[in-house]
This record gives C-alpha cells, structure tokens and sequence, in this order.
C-alpha cells in the first residue's frame, strides 16, 4: 500500500460522514477495489471503527472488497430485460470471458456482476461497461461491445453507438428544467447552464446526449479549467459532494426527468461523468 497516496486523499477529504464515503470513493477509483490495509488506516485516521467502515463498504454497490477487473461489465437481470432475454445476454457474456458473473477474468481485464434493475426498463435489455450504457443488446452484439471495450469506449459514434441516448435534466436545487431548444447539439436540445471561471460569468451549453462531450459557450474556457456552474433560474451553485473519480475535480448533479441523477466533471476536457438511475427502482 502507498502510503503517499493515501495520505493525499485524506488530505481532499474531511472525517464527517461524506467525508467517509469521499474517502472511500477515492480509494476505490485508485485501486479499483478497497483494500483491508486502506480501510484500517481510514478507520485510525477517521476514528471511525472498522464495523462502521464496511457497514458503509458494503451497502453502497459502487465499491468492491475484493479486486476488480480493468473493465467492470454490469448486466440487468430486472422484469422488463429478463422478459427481453437478458438471461442469454449473460450467458453470451460468459461465454466470452470464460467467467460466471460475480467473478473476475485471470488477467483482472474484465469482472463481470448482474443487477436487479438499473431503472432504464424501456432501454432494455441493459449491459452497463464501465458506467456506460448500452441498450436493446442483443447476444450478437456482445463480441463488439467487448471489443469496443478493450480499444476504449472513449471513441463514441453518434449516429450508431448503442452507448449513447438523449436525457432531460431538471436543476437538482430548484427542479426547474434545464433544457433549452433555442440551441441544438448532437441534434438534440441542450443543456443550458451558468458558467463562472477566473474573470469570466457567462452561458454553457452542455449536449443533451449521454456519453457526448460537445459543448458551446459564450467564452473558451481552456482545457483543465475547473469551472463553477449554476442554475440559470434560481442561481444557485450545481455542486455536489461526489468527486471526479478520474482527476478529483467536483462534479455537478442533475435530476433526470422520470428519476435518476447524471453528474458531470466541472473540470475542462476531462470526460468523467456518472448515470445513476437505480434511484427510480427503489421508488
């Protein structure tokens, strides 16, 4: 264990609550798991007993106490995707990779786990590779998918990647819309917010398409600009407690229409972001 590293991520975190769960975000974004010695240093550094630590390491499915795979690949076993076939899609799955979900493969490449429900039912059936999201899989589909996998999902095609559909956003402090169809990106209405960085105050406007990066506004914000963004209705801060698992930067939460949250990165160029729609399947 480095224990620079982990000293640098307490410095960025607090010994409250959320600062637990910063604490432990970071750790697993590192490693991609949560290693026993970290968890002890976090419990003598936090004061928190190790009981409480994995109480909250084992309720939230985001982190993993065992080593995970380079690629994390999540398939809905929910109603509306089993109805749809999901149980071949998984089988097609491990087919492939030579594994059974819930295990990972022997070049820690790829692990693979099933969920009950991701709450995109009309999308279904569901296969979510690294937090991103492809729709109506078919089992001929997989060997592409993996392939796009390994080469990188960064390269996003937006006329024929399966990754990428188009979603509504509310402010997360107001819930008033932040959809504007006066501007059009990707072929779609964007997402239209208040941007503050050094000197400058003027308007963003973010494509509405998931798994898009493209973007217009009012001044060029340079490339690793951490910029502040705000509800151009009722003006707060769009400011979450969750950071950028890629470059640590704090990332901006939206209410999808019909449930869920997207949080985006509010630094410049970098291309973290998170859907999180289980939210609608508890409700």
């Amino acid at each position: 264990m480095e224990n620079k590293k982990i000293a640098k991520i307490f410095e960025k975190n607090g010994n409250n609550f959320d600062g637990l769960i910063s604490i432990l975000e970071n750790i697993q974004a590192k490693y991609s798991y949560l290693p026993e010695e970290a968890l002890r240093k976090v419990s003598e550094k936090t004061g928190r007993s190790m009981v409480d630590i994995y109480g909250v390491a084992t309720f939230y499915k985001s982190f993993s106490l065992t080593p995970r795979g380079k690629h994390l690949i999540s398939t809905c076993l929910g109603t509306a995707c089993h109805v749809r076939g999901s149980q071949n899609i998984l089988r097609r799955i491990e087919k492939e990779l030579g594994l059974k979900a819930g295990q990972t493969t022997k070049d820690r490449e790829f692990s693979l786990e099933t969920v009950n429900c991701l709450g995109a039912c009309a999308l279904g059936p569901v296969v979510v590779v690294d937090g991103q999201y492809f729709s109506h899989v078919k089992t001929s589909s997989i060997p592409d998918i993996l392939d796009k996998t390994r080469k990188g999902l960064d390269t996003i095609d937006i006329e024929t990647d399966q990754r990428v559909f188009p979603v509504e956003v509310s402010c997360a402090r107001c819930n008033h819309s932040l959809m504007d169809d006066r501007q059009v990106i990707d072929g779609h209405p964007v997402i239209r917010v208040t941007v503050s960085f050094g000197q400058q105050h003027g308007w963003l406007a973010l494509s509405s398409i998931y798994g898009s990066y493209h973007v217009s506004s009012e001044f060029e914000i340079p490339l690793d600009t951490v910029v502040q963004m705000f509800c151009p209705h009722c003006h707060s801060e769009l400011l979450g407690g969750t950071k950028c698992a890629d470059c640590s930067a704090p990332m901006v939460p939206m209410i999808v229409r019909k449930g869920g949250i997207v949080q985006i990165c509010t630094r410049r160029g970098c291309k973290g972001h998170m859907l999180d729609l289980g939210e609608t399947a508890i409700d």
